[in-house]
């Protein structure tokens, strides 16, 4: 049952088929099965105190439409009363005081948060590895990667351990684990989804919190929910509800591919072809799908990219970085974003943010042409779990440990929305590969309405879910 969604379950519940307490006792049977082998959900918290919370919640007044539904929280942000390692040893343990903001949102609707999903040592590079819990492995092969850093989120989704998930996304992280892990994860449209009143709020767009979740219907839910300016933070976009517009298909609608951005970007054999398949395939939908060329140079998305991500990373980190104690506990991507960020000038900044914006003029024009752009939602196949980052793509060397994730940046250097949608099966190891649906900024729910069109053509996750193997939890 929790394979049908966190809305059906809702509906159920309301019923009166099923309760809170069976919820959870399905929810936790699942992860004894599953959890050992795939090491997705982490700090699980007692499974007595669990059980008595779902029975309260039973007792209790409804809340919202998460009530009494269980959630694990992405281990990088807070929630009250559970540990935020960040996957990082100088915070192992540590116990949030307070629920950061859309996390308050969740509960406020009624979810009751049973631990934390794995994700990178402060969410840095597209594999959720890291010192404090390991490594989570991809359940459709776990000598792969799940992807990240939302990868503990993909995989507990995949396995039916949850029915939704909260992630956050600054270059791929909603996405990648999403295609990887055969579900659905959204990078809304900047602002729409608040992060924290802490630190600088003016000049740092590239992160932003969002959905994942087995199934559109479920996404564009929780989008609502965890949506809506904090007055203490600028920048904040409100819109209007998703859920009540993603019905009614796609028809009409035009999509730009983009492929591997006119030969600039190397791709693993397969990934181009399956990705066109799908979209051959949503052609059925009534959309037209057309091949663009390259929109905007490589090198200068790239080159503005790592420079604006790199004084990002530095800005959140450099305290840590500052003290060599604290320092000799950071992993070595960590501490190259935080030297390159405090070796940038003002005007190195500036220039990349000159170049950030001429590429938003530049997708303004095209979506004056298409509904959405696609691209695919990686590079290549999982990689080999055991390896820290990948070298090469397809005989290209990859000068930094996220080059290959280079395909995602498009939407991130300027903030649009992307839904990324399982793409069906391949490569040599038959795994998961996802499809990025990016739109203007603002154009969430159109987004969602064509990702409800093709889930309700394809419906991925039921049709190929993976195949659980039991083990003791880790």
């Amino acid at each position: 049952m929790i394979e049908a969604g966190a809305l059906a379950l809702r509906a159920h519940m309301d019923a009166g088929d099923i309760t809170a307490s069976d919820v959870m006792a399905l929810t936790l049977a699942r992860i004894e099965a599953a959890n050992g082998t795939v090491n997705a959900i982490v700090s699980l918290r007692d499974a007595d105190a669990l059980m008595a919370e779902a029975a309260t919640a039973d007792a209790s007044p409804n809340r919202g439409w998460l009530h009494g539904i269980p959630m694990a929280i992405k281990d990088l942000a807070n929630a009250k009363g559970l540990p935020t390692s960040m996957g990082s040893p100088l915070f192992a343990g540590t116990v949030a005081p307070q629920d950061d903001v859309s996390i308050a949102r969740l509960r406020a609707a009624g979810a009751i948060f049973i631990g934390k999903t794995n994700t990178p040592e402060f969410g840095l590079g597209s594999h959720s590895i890291n010192p404090v819990f390991g490594a989570t492995r991809n359940p459709y092969d776990r000598t792969r990667s799940a992807g990240g850093s939302s990868g503990g989120a993909g995989v507990a989704l995949a396995c039916g351990m949850l029915s939704l998930a909260d992630g956050s996304d600054m270059m791929g992280s909603l996405r990648n684990p999403a295609g990887w892990n055969n579900v659905y994860g959204m990078r809304p449209s900047w602002g729409v989804v608040p992060s924290e009143p802490v630190g600088d709020n003016f000049l740092h767009q590239l992160a932003t919190n969002g959905p994942m979740a087995r199934n559109p219907r479920d996404l564009a839910a929780l989008l609502d929910t965890m949506a809506g300016p904090d007055p203490r933070q600028p920048h904040g976009v409100a819109q209007p509800p998703s859920l009540p517009q993603i019905t009614g298909g796609a028809t009409g609608m035009r999509i730009g591919w983009l492929g591997d951005w006119g030969g600039a970007l190397p791709m693993e054999p397969g990934v181009l072809a399956l990705c066109e398949s799908a979209l051959n395939s949503m052609g059925d939908l009534c959309v037209t799908v057309e091949p663009l060329a390259a929109p905007f140079d490589r090198d200068a998305l790239w080159e503005a990219w790592i420079t604006l991500r790199s004084w990002s990373v530095c800005g959140g980190l450099a305290d840590i970085h500052a003290d060599p104690a604290r320092r000799d506990h950071l992993k070595d991507t960590a501490i190259w974003e935080i030297e390159r960020g405090l070796a940038l000038s003002a005007m190195e900044v500036h220039r990349a943010s000159v170049i950030r914006s001429d590429w938003f003029k530049a997708a303004a024009d095209l979506f004056d042409h298409y509904d959405v752009l696609a691209l695919p939602s990686a590079q290549m196949w999982p990689f080999d779990v055991d390896i820290d980052w990948p070298r090469e793509i397809a005989g290209t060397t990859m000068d930094t440990y996220h080059r290959w994730m280079e395909v995602v940046i498009a939407a991130s250097l300027i903030g649009l929305p992307a839904v990324c949608v399982p793409a069906g099966f391949g490569g040599p190891h038959d795994l998961p590969m996802g499809l990025q649906l990016i739109g203007r900024r603002g154009s969430d729910a159109k987004l969602l309405r064509l990702a409800e069109a093709w889930h309700g053509a394809t419906d991925w996750p039921d049709r190929r879910p993976p195949k659980l193997q039991e083990g003791a939890n880790g």
